[in-house]
């Protein structure tokens, strides 16, 4: 994650749509993919990419409130365990079983914890309402702790939160909007906005924290 910096978050996709999805980020160069838990059949949607991917994709699960939900995901092939909100219990029984734990979180505070909990990384959600100077606010007093801003991150900002300090960055409907139809078109729009995105922050290892 910290290689290729960019994860497509998946919410809302209807199931016989998720591996079409998968194949349109992969084309375009985007090789991380958060399925929420919400999504019906989640586990085996995230067994499904795992099996046709391989190394090629790293598949996790998103909007995980509880640390049943995390086992299930863990044990169909999860990678990573996405949650909105800093719960204890989700951050240890992820780490348990060896799996990145990324725990959402807004305030110092509830950085710290998580992070203080195990969390390997912490999605600094909703992201958009603080906007990207707030990844270097911070880390003035945490600059220690790797966070990934979550929410409100598109084509016009993304490379400012690299350069703010952020070491990953989550992409939701910016770059896959699962509020329309998921036909040809759509897929080849999403392959192009991943390719648009790459491409935006191909060069971030050389920004500083200004």
């Amino acid at each position: 994650m910290l290689n290729h910096k960019l994860v497509a978050v998946v919410r809302g996709a209807a199931g016989e749509d998720v591996l079409s999805i998968a194949r349109a980020l992969n084309e375009g160069g985007i090789h991380i993919m958060e399925i929420t838990a919400d999504t019906p059949g989640c586990s085996d949607l995230i067994r499904q990419v795992s099996d046709e991917f391989g190394e090629e994709m790293v598949v996790g699960a998103g909007t995980v409130l509880d640390p049943e939900t995390a086992k299930a995901a863990i044990t169909a092939g999860a990678d990573f365990i996405f949650s909105p909100t800093v719960d204890k219990e989700t951050i240890r029984i992820t780490k348990r079983y060896g799996v990145v734990s990324i725990p959402g979180a807004m305030t110092p505070t509830e950085i710290l914890t998580a992070y203080e909990q195990g969390a390997d990384l912490i999605k600094v959600f909703p992201a958009g309402v603080m906007g990207p100077g707030y990844m270097k606010d911070v880390h003035g007093p945490l600059p220690h702790i790797p966070l990934m801003p979550t929410g409100g991150v598109n084509l016009s900002n993304v490379r400012e939160y690299f350069a703010k300090g952020a070491v990953a960055a989550g992409l939701g409907s910016a770059l896959v909007n699962t509020n329309q139809t998921i036909d040809n078109e759509a897929l080849k729009d999403i392959t192009m906005k991943a390719q648009q995105f790459v491409e935006a922050i191909k060069d971030v290892e050389s920004y500083e924290n200004n």
